[in-house]
């Protein structure tokens, strides 16, 4: 990409220039900003006005590159530009306030500085070349008089001790030092020399003064291996002087955008579509098309239709987009991702969230083969406008970008929603190489990042994982998967903190985003250290009433089965997660026509109430109400050859009979979702009829976390 940087005169702008040039984009044009407003602080501004602007013009020409001096109007694009490169490390601030600008002149950003460790990152720095003085300190372990003027190289040693002694960043990204670049790789021309300058004291403090370093003079002196001429920089004042403005650039209108949608929203008013909802406070709420006779329009009509009936379901409740925490999204095709985007962006945007847009996960599914239209929608809902949500959208080497309308995760009641990773590269964002094993290992360090932003770790805090694999996976291939995962993630857990393992679901899906043949979505549990305590020791949730005689009597031979088909893990009486998953040699132990196809209307009444019977036996031994129950979800194969509504009647049925013993047991609408996929399971290379996923939360509200309407800040 053709990219214009971001460039204050300091170290790490002009390091983030060479990172974009390490990945093969082409830095093209400078760019300077002018603080305007009381905003800035009083003694950057004065830096900015004696240091910055007259040193990025003398980068300008010691790099050969136009200069942008004035602040963007308009769309860059007719610059030929691509992306914007920033030197962000760890300020949300900053990286939030380039992505925003960004994203509305249809820019990318990037920022491969963001996140990384900071003494990693400066003795990189130094050892590639970066020439930089300090011209300005202001922390403890600092002094104006020792420090001011010092090369980079100089004060490592003196910056990492201050780091162990006194918790100072040691690249400055707490304010404690600016720099100023005098030479670089970049430089392909000349290097600054300085030849005059002065200390100027911003505050005498005998612990930790502040100071600057005022440039009176400098000069450019050319290189010996330099073959361009320097010249007087007539050149790129002309350049600088056709530069656009930012300000008034106006963002997609959320109401045109819903206008140019409406005829086909009049036009599927009458689609059968189903609304399912568990939980009361904290709830999924699925929505899917019903009608297997009825021949779809095409995806865009059928996730309008869906969407249009969740955005109403939601007002009907008070409720609004804002109030969602995560979005599944089941589409018939990944060709028409685009498409399915399109329209996804035209109901769920960030005015409307503006506390965060939900995180996502996007996969292809036999929708039309079990008779459900193209579009099937799943949302997590809480009643209580309270969550956090971290959305980079700036492509960096921590972790794949969210470019689109969705987060990375989203932290709800102590409990942390990651979207899906896949095995991308964050700084490329290509499918790594080595296929699927490569794929997970890589989504799983994707998953571990995300996760250190909310300081907590998949190794230590996860509580279920939710795998992705493609229909197209060979058998060796599967299984080298479940070996990975086994190798990488379960031997590596830290169980100090929890008595089990976090329940794993495997699911296989007909195709997943970029072509990736395994995607993870992991589920944390992130309590404080004393909820860990409480957890612990306190004893939540109401238990269920005991079963009918009748109930008991007809599931009696499904408890010794218990262990070879479920997966459960609990924390502490908040969390529990559960994967019920019936093999074909369950279904012959429980099913009357043993060693036949289980198709038939009757067996899967059978396995409908064998999910059932597991589910509650699973809520009532970890004292959890049916009001608790956040997601429950049905997965089946479609290889049963029937219709999505023929085994949610058949789960209704199991359902309404449990009823009978709860009053309390909701049966007015479904409060499960089904799921057709290609298979699912415990194992990656069981090919499983059905599999019941569950999520149970007795989390109380009152240790909800603030409402924040940016990103978290990371440890």
């Amino acid at each position: 990409m053709e990219v214009v940087a971001l460039v204050s005169g300091g170290k790490d702008s002009c390091f983030a220039m060479m990172r974009c040039m390490d990945y093969g984009h082409k830095v093209v044009a400078l760019a300077n900003l002018i603080p305007l407003d009381d905003t800035v602080d009083e003694l950057d501004s004065y830096m900015y006005q004696t240091v910055g602007h007259q040193i990025v013009v003398s980068y300008a020409k010691c790099m050969g590159l136009p200069l942008f001096r004035r602040r963007i109007r308009g769309s860059t694009r007719d610059q030929g530009l691509s992306a914007v490169s920033s030197g962000a490390i760890a300020s949300d601030y900053q990286r939030l306030r380039v992505e925003s600008v960004c994203s509305r002149l249809g820019l990318v950003s990037l920022a491969y500085l963001w996140k990384q460790d900071q003494t990693l990152l400066l003795e990189e720095m130094i050892r590639r070349g970066i020439v930089a003085i300090i011209v300005k300190v202001a922390a403890l372990g600092l002094k104006p008089s020792s420090h001011l003027g010092k090369e980079l190289a100089e004060l490592k040693c003196h910056l990492l001790q201050m780091n162990e002694n006194y918790g100072i960043n040691v690249c400055g990204e707490g304010g404690e030092y600016e720099t100023l670049t005098l030479d670089c790789p970049l430089f392909r021309n000349a290097r600054i020399i300085l030849d005059d300058s002065e200390v100027i004291l911003h505050s005498a403090d005998s612990i930790a003064s502040v100071g600057i370093l005022h440039p009176r003079a400098f000069h450019l002196e050319q290189k010996p291996d330099s073959s361009d001429r320097i010249g007087d920089g007539s050149a790129v004042q002309e350049s600088s002087s056709c530069v656009y403005e930012v300000d008034e650039v106006t963002t997609h209108d959320d109401v045109g955008e819903k206008q140019a949608l409406s005829p086909a929203v009049d036009a599927y008013t009458n689609v059968d579509l189903c609304i399912s909802k568990t939980g009361n406070n904290l709830r999924s709420m699925s929505c899917w098309i019903q009608d297997p006779s009825r021949a779809s329009e095409g995806l865009k009509a059928d996730l309008i239709a869906v969407l249009s009936r969740i955005e109403n379901q939601l007002k009907e409740e008070g409720l609004g987009w804002v109030n969602v925490l995560y979005v599944h999204l089941y589409i018939s095709s990944m060709k028409e991702f685009g498409l399915a985007n399109e329209v996804y962006v035209s109901f769920i945007t960030e005015k409307k969230c503006y506390l965060g847009v939900p995180s996502r996960s996007t996969i292809e599914l036999p929708l039309v083969q079990a008779g459900l239209g193209k579009a099937y929608v799943e949302v997590l809902v809480s009643n209580e406008v309270v969550k956090r949500v971290l959305h980079v959208q700036s492509i960096s080497c921590w972790a794949p970008s969210c470019i689109g309308p969705y987060s990375q995760a989203t932290l709800y009641e102590d409990i942390l929603y990651m979207a899906g990773q896949l095995g991308l590269d964050p700084p490329t964002m290509k499918l790594c190489l080595g296929g699927p094993r490569a794929e997970l290992e890589l989504a799983l360090q994707n998953s571990e990042a995300v996760a250190n932003a909310f300081s907590c770790s998949i190794y230590i805090s996860a509580i279920h994982f939710l795998v992705y694999c493609s229909a197209q996976l060979t058998s060796s291939e599967k299984e080298e998967i479940e070996q990975t995962l086994k190798s990488s993630y379960i031997t590596r857990l830290d169980r100090s903190k929890g008595g089990s393992y976090p329940t794993v679901l495997y699911v296989f899906a007909s195709d997943l985003p970029k072509g990736a043949r395994v995607e993870v979505k992991p589920i944390l549990y992130v309590p404080s250290t004393d909820d860990w305590v409480a957890a612990e020791e306190t004893e939540t949730g109401v238990p269920l009433p005991a079963p009918s005689k009748t109930w008991t009597d007809c599931t009696a031979p499904y408890s010794a089965l218990r262990d070879s088909c479920c997966q459960v893990h609990t924390t502490g009486g908040r969390i529990c997660s559960a994967v019920v998953s019936i093999t074909d040699d369950i279904a012959s132990k429980i099913c009357s026509a043993a060693g036949q196809l289980h198709h038939g209307e009757e067996n899967l009444k059978i396995m409908a109430r064998f999910c059932a019977f597991q589910i509650a036996k699973t809520l009532a031994d970890n004292r959890f109400s049916w009001d608790s129950v956040t997601m429950l979800r049905l997965y089946y194969s479609v290889d049963l050859a029937v219709a999505a509504d023929a085994v949610s009647g058949a789960f209704s049925e199991a359902l309404a009979e449990l009823a009978q013993d709860n009053p309390s047991m909701r049966t007015d609408v479904p409060f499960y979702n089904v799921v057709p996929v290609a298979g699912a399971g415990r194992s990656a290379c069981a090919n499983d009829i059905m599999a019941c996923e569950l999520l149970a939360s007795n989390v109380s509200s009152a240790k909800s976390i603030p409402a924040e309407p940016f990103a978290v800040t990371p440890a």
